[in-house]
């Protein structure tokens, strides 16, 4: 089934391009079925990349779904112009008073700032006890999930000594957990960033579950008792060039970043790079919106009741 998206947004064409099946709204509506109804705060600076990424794995299920874009109001975007922003995002404030059976909050370049410094702090505050009411379930991408699990858990973030760039292998810790159903036993994900959650604090909170993990990485799939709320902490929905895009960009920044670990063959930043963690990113979405959001949210999604810590 397909994800509906607005005619115009520039992620439409790239999907058609890879055969994957979009609605555009007037036929949507004429369809005698409820649309699971998802809201994604996109706090990405690269937010177009960022839209096709997420829709391309939200697309791979046979649910059809409504996908609303979220922006921070109290934030102005420098990378993406201010005409997408306005015909394809709706601001916090025109939602508050609307119920969604999903909501994404993925990462954003600002992990090295304490949380309370972004500018965007208090209204995310004000999104995350929101959400308590009115989303069914939540799933966290990388900072996003570093604040979820410090606003909504207490647990902090620390610095690393340098950044963790590459494509690590995970392992799973809880084989029979609905979010990992289908998982090989190892599989590969990306991550970037400069910060963690050390797996000690993830353990000790007795509402929180750790589902998979990294020796290199550390943790890595996190979830609530509760199933309203998933964390994770790497990046599966970036594209085989995104590692890439971002060690180029540092290079000619004079940064002189490490070359990502595990992503170009030989180590050798000349040679084009694979996508080895499609599969994982399919299955994680597919199962977070089956398990997580269809099966469990109510059919009138104005019943949605406070979300359990």
């Amino acid at each position: 089934m397909p994800v509906t998206i607005p005619q115009k947004l520039p992620a439409r064409r790239v999907l058609e391009e890879e055969n994957i099946f979009v609605m555009d709204e007037g036929r949507a509506k004429s369809q005698d079925i409820r649309p699971l109804r998802i809201a994604i705060l996109n706090l990405m600076p690269t937010k177009i990349v960022t839209e096709t990424q997420l829709l391309r794995l939200l697309s791979n299920t046979p649910l059809q779904l409504e996908i609303t874009f979220l922006q921070m109001e109290s934030h102005t975007s420098k990378n993406t112009s201010e005409e997408h922003l306005l015909q394809f995002y709706q601001r916090f404030s025109q939602v508050k008073d609307c119920k969604f059976d999903g909501l994404i909050i993925t990462g954003a370049p600002v992990e090295q700032m304490k949380f309370e410094e972004v500018d965007y702090w208090d209204e995310l505050c004000e999104l995350f006890e929101w959400a308590r009411k009115n989303v069914h379930s939540n799933l966290y991408i990388c900072w996003g999930a570093q604040a979820g699990l410090y606003y909504r858990y207490g647990i902090e973030k620390r610095n690393l000594k340098k950044k963790l760039s590459g494509v690590y292998s995970h392992s799973i810790l809880s084989p029979s957990h609905e979010l990992l159903r289908g998982f090989d036993e190892e599989f590969l994900a990306p991550h970037s960033r400069y910060t963690t959650v050390d797996i000690a604090d993830v353990l000790a909170n007795e509402k929180l579950e750790l589902l998979s993990a990294s020796e290199e990485a550390g943790a890595f799939i996190i979830a609530s008792k509760s199933r309203r709320n998933v964390f994770v902490t790497g990046h599966v929905e970036y594209d085989a060039d995104t590692l890439s895009t971002e060690y180029f960009r540092d290079v000619n920044k004079g940064i002189d970043p490490e070359i990502p670990e595990n992503y170009f063959p030989d180590d050798d930043p000349t040679k084009e790079p694979k996508n080895r963690w499609r599969s994982a990113a399919h299955l994680l979405f597919s199962n977070w919106l089956n398990y997580f959001v269809y099966q469990q949210t109510p059919y009138d999604i104005t019943t949605i009741e406070e979300a359990a810590k």
